[in-house]
């Protein structure tokens, strides 16, 4: 349009009033929706698997409160709170609300970063759902028998575990092909996503009301990947995924309690949507699976031996075997010139660290420092990474010694769908210019191929972690035990199981 005044020329640009027509809702959120709501787990193996990755999960949880900041970050916000009906904290005397309890289980399990992991476009720990799956299947439970049935519904923890199939699934299919953190993203936004189409079938929400809890997930603002990298690694990343599932209950419930509404092209609109605001115009990739079922929880990975980031297990099992090896020719760490660490892309760009490391959480997601623990004391355990062991000079002059090279075929082979291998290889070099056979390890303990040598493992861990939890007090500590390998474990009401755990 032109307009001509007397001194003055104009030119305006018109645009067409947009369309405001309500669209379907986007295809993803409603497959989640259906698969949430209409498939029944039938899968032995997934329900097997899904039973040791909750009982590995709860035992991370105890560990983690030996750690007075893991002991701080669940106290209630406000001191002294005890919630009718609430949940209880597991090895706590805390009773809370479903929103505050899941960010406060969620938070216990991730802390040690030593349960389970999913690797693929993206990564990330599945069992991290569990805090938002728990917290509100306990909830409802007790609701439940305060009201006589007339509020709420008995779980039991077979309810649980399909739900931990189904949240596994979805994280999992999801992070198949689409990178988060190549956009920034945490992966906890899968987290965030995956607890709460769970959750709101669990609150008893219809498909269309599931739908819009999911939207609601989408387009929650998602947290950048920032503390979990050099220089700014931190003590957030043993919290996200709490404040995650915590995000998640609490979207459900305000679906549940308000019906805030449905975002339907939460993914596709274009400018606003998550597509074009976060993930660079691209639409999710579903080429490897187009469906939901149990695929993820029957492959999930297990952390068995260390308490390391899962790119590292199988360097710090090289370490291990390294560390034997000079044992056995009489020599030790100090007889070492340097080390070639051969690894995938991925530990490449997550966990090879140089320079200083500032706190535990920058320890723990260094690829040379947990191969330098297990090279100079022949062991890697949570302890490894407090600052009382850090200080040991010996660890950064031998860090200094090393330097990693991506070889491609264990990068292809970690994304191969029929080996999903964490491949890490040691080359070490001695200061007399011998040069030892290269270690190679490209399947850890806890995968999948391992599964049978990995099983009693697991349960050993478990056990070991309620042992440690229960010292004073060590009848406690059997009877979770024989109640957790009983044959009718998955009939049993999930509140009277977590009594157990409670004080």
């Amino acid at each position: 349009m032109l307009i001509v005044c007397r001194n003055c020329i104009y030119f305006f640009h018109t645009y067409p009033t947009p369309a405001n027509q309500r669209p379907e809702p986007d295809k993803v959120l409603k497959d989640i929706a259906t698969y949430v709501h209409e498939t029944k787990i039938s899968s032995r193996i997934a329900l097997n698997t899904a039973k040791l990755c909750f009982l590995d999960t709860l035992g991370c949880g105890l560990a983690a409160l030996k750690h007075q900041q893991a002991r701080d970050i669940i106290k209630p916000i406000v001191p002294g709170t005890i919630v009718p009906n609430g949940t209880k904290i597991l090895g706590t005397n805390y009773k809370l609300g479903p929103v505050e309890r899941a960010f406060a289980i969620g938070t216990l399990i991730r802390w040690l970063d030593y349960n389970d992991c999913w690797l693929a476009a993206e990564w990330g720990h599945p069992s991290d759902n569990l805090g938002g799956i728990l917290a509100v299947a306990d909830y409802l439970t007790r609701l439940s028998r305060a009201t006589k049935g007339k509020e709420g519904k008995i779980f039991t923890i077979g309810d649980v575990l399909e739900g931990m199939v189904k949240a596994h699934e979805i994280q999992g299919v999801i992070a198949l092909e689409n990178s988060f953190n190549s956009v920034g993203l945490d992966h906890v936004v899968l987290v965030k996503v995956a607890t709460t189409a769970v959750v709101s079938k669990m609150l008893r929400l219809n498909k269309t009301q599931t739908i819009a809890a999911i939207s609601q997930a989408f387009v929650d603002g998602q947290s950048l990947r920032t503390y979990r990298h050099a220089p700014n690694t931190g003590s957030r990343k043993s919290w996200a995924a709490g404040d995650s599932v915590s995000k998640a209950v609490n979207l459900a419930y305000l679906i549940k309690k308000a019906d805030i509404g449905s975002i339907p092209s939460a993914l596709t609109a274009p400018t606003w949507g998550f597509y074009d605001a976060l993930f660079r115009g691209k639409p999710f990739s579903f080429r490897q699976r187009n469906q939901f079922g149990s695929y993820v929880m029957e492959n999930i990975l297990f952390k068995i031996s260390f308490p390391a980031e899962f790119h590292a297990q199988t360097a710090a099992e090289a370490a291990i075997h390294a560390h034997d090896t000079l044992k056995h020719l009489k020599k030790t760490f100090q007889a070492i010139k340097s080390i070639r660490i051969r690894t995938q892309e991925a530990a490449v760009r997550i966990i090879d660290k140089s320079g200083p490391l500032y706190n535990y959480a920058d320890r723990d997601h260094c690829l040379q420092y947990m191969i330098a623990i297990p090279l100079i004391y022949g062991r890697l355990t949570a302890e490894d990474y407090t600052d009382a062991i850090a200080k040991n000079p010996d660890i950064d002059e031998l860090r200094s010694k090393m330097h990693c090279v991506q070889d491609n075929q264990f990068t292809l082979d970690y994304h191969d769908p029929t080996k999903r291998s964490i491949g890490n290889a040691l080359l070490i070099e001695l200061n007399d210019g011998t040069k030892l056979d290269e270690i190679a390890v490209e399947y850890p303990i806890g995968h999948k191929s391992r599964r049978k040598e990995g099983i009693p493992l697991l349960l050993n861990k478990f056990k070991t972690h309620l042992n440690q939890h229960f010292a004073n007090s060590p009848e406690k500590a059997e009877k979770i035990y024989t109640e957790s390998e009983g044959s009718n474990l998955e009939n049993t009401p999930i509140d009277s199981y977590m009594d157990l755990y409670w004080g």
